[in-house]
């Protein structure tokens, strides 16, 4: 069963909080903080996409500075290329996060390569009722009977890019060559110096940049490595000519691991998914290296602070359940996984979860009011999602954290330590943020605020 804490406001931030969260992870010795973490060592800083919130993401200048910054791991995206290699970068699609629309404008070549053909609405397979969703998803498969067609549509998990490019139509070295990066997420509060500067990456690259900071600043630098949009990119790669079974993008990040001799329990890698079919096979391929379970959803309710997964539109089919879970026709969402037989299932494939924060603290505005917002949020209530991780013996990692004022609740008065202090205090193992120094500094807050108690 859940335990739930009392709830706090933003007057209790502080020493308060402190002692209503956490009664007994605050004390310890003043040479030796008590920390609530599963392995009683301090939480980790994990720099989400390298330091994206000041350099264009999942570039080496990124992951360079993260580490330069204090970031105890560099977390990255992992998508297949054309030529069947494993590329650092968040979206399938590639006009949000490069400048590849300006590259285009002179480009034949990569003007031409803009996939514009529609996707196919397919029927769902569980009850389409509205408890579970649309009853129709977008799909890529335009040919049925046609494996290669999915390379003309770009739909991704029931998301349509249409008019965009696909990062399955480009080889390594023409990403290279050819595009660069630029901010993503908040890009409007974020500097631009280097956008369009920097070129894409591999992952592979990101392992040796880690590899290299690590042996410079004389430190272990494990690498976050997540396998996205696992059944698109199979079927990409599939259609493109990789490998011969029917996982070969899964099959190239063993071969990923292997290379670099990271396939143990103890090796400085973290493969994490938000499809657990992506991480079971990865289990039966032989992956030892530790795995995560990452945990989506679309909203919260601001009056309970309770969850949202199941919408009226794709959004069900993206955030609301994985996707594999879709196309097998299980209605169910992203909320069994945090109840104790859902935690209990993930052990048995994964070493840790990775839930989205307010499944953690839920978010509520108290007393209601019509029209309020994450930055009316004066209420936050631990779910006993780390706890009961914890007594499953799963880690836990949370996304996302950032620095801007209209990303954090209105509790945290726009100040984003208190958010990290928030979740430091309840014991979590580690947390994904694009700003590597606002994690350490505020990491280094709580250790001196459990040495003082």
């Amino acid at each position: 069963m859940t335990t739930h804490q009392p709830t706090f406001r933003l007057a209790t931030l502080g020493a308060a909080m402190c002692a209503a969260l956490l009664m007994t992870a605050c004390g310890g010795g003043d040479d030796d903080p008590s920390f609530k973490t599963l392995d009683g060592k301090q939480p980790q800083v994990i720099a989400h996409r390298g330091y994206s919130g000041m350099y264009p993401e999942q570039t080496r200048m990124a992951y360079e500075k993260a580490a330069d910054a204090g970031a105890d791991m560099l977390e990255l995206d992992m998508h297949m290329t054309r030529d069947c290699q494993l590329v650092a970068r968040h979206n399938a699609w590639l006009s949000d996060s490069t400048n590849i629309a300006d590259v285009a404008k002179t480009n034949a070549t990569v003007a031409a390569r803009k996939r514009t053909t529609k996707g196919v609405l397919v029927n769902v397979k569980y009850p389409a009722i509205p408890a579970n969703g649309p009853s129709q998803y977008l799909s890529d498969l335009v040919e049925p009977g046609n494996q290669k067609s999915v390379l003309k549509a770009l739909i991704v998990d029931g998301e349509d890019h249409s008019n965009d490019w696909s990062i399955s139509d480009f080889t390594m070295q023409e990403l290279r060559d050819w595009i660069a990066g630029t901010t993503l997420d908040n890009r409007a509060d974020r500097p631009t110096e280097w956008n369009g500067k920097l070129p894409l990456i591999s992952a592979q690259d990101v392992i040796d940049i880690a590899a290299a900071k690590g042996k410079s600043l004389g430190r272990s630098i494990p690498v976050y490595a997540e396998t996205k949009n696992p059944y698109w990119n199979n079927q990409q790669a599939i259609a493109n000519g990789c490998g011969s079974g029917s996982h070969p993008f899964e099959d190239a990040v063993m071969a990923l691991l292997e290379k670099n001799k990271l396939n143990s329990k103890d090796s400085a890698i973290y493969i994490q998914s938000f499809d657990p079919d992506s991480l079971k096979y990865l289990r039966k391929a032989g992956m030892k290296a530790k795995g995560v379970q990452l945990i989506d959803g679309n909203d919260f309710d601001l009056k309970d602070g309770s969850m949202v997964y199941i919408t009226t539109d794709e959004w069900t089919f993206i955030s609301g359940r994985p996707y594999s879970w879709t196309l097998a026709g299980d209605a169910r969402t992203f909320a069994v996984m945090q109840t104790p037989a859902g935690l209990a299932e993930i052990k048995t494939y994964a070493d840790g979860i990775g839930p989205w924060k307010p499944q953690i603290l839920a978010h509520s505005v108290v007393p209601f009011k019509e029209g309020a917002g994450l930055k009316d949020v004066n209420t936050l209530k631990d779910t006993g999602l780390i706890a009961n991780a914890h007594k499953a013996g799963l880690i836990v990692h949370s996304f996302t954290f950032r620095n801007e004022a209209r990303r954090l609740a209105g509790i945290y008065k726009g100040d984003p330590v208190q958010e990290f202090l928030a979740y430091y205090r309840l014991g979590i193992d580690g947390v994904f943020t694009d700003f590597t120094p606002t994690g350490v500094k505020a990491r280094d807050a709580y250790i001196a605020e459990l040495k003082n108690q």
